[in-house]
């Protein structure tokens, strides 16, 4: 099993930051449930997630990706 490093999200900057999360929201099989939703919500409900660190981004080194998880 892979080992993840967490990324403070307040360590960025503003545009990578955003960029990341305009990744996230736009990538392939990403699904948000049966209403569709604009980009702009996704992002700002995944930035509040992420703010209000019901959330974390982390990177795994084995595979050098990225991506959010949700936080208990």
């Amino acid at each position: 099993m892979s080992e993840y490093v967490e990324i403070p999200w307040q360590k960025l900057s503003p545009e990578a930051f955003q960029g990341m999360l305009e990744e996230l929201v736009t990538r392939d099989g990403t699904d948000y449930g049966e209403s569709e939703v604009s980009l702009e919500v996704k992002i700002s409900q995944l930035r509040r997630a992420l703010e209000s660190k019901k959330a974390s981004i982390v990177f795994s080194p084995d595979t050098e990706s990225w991506t959010v998880v949700a936080k208990d």
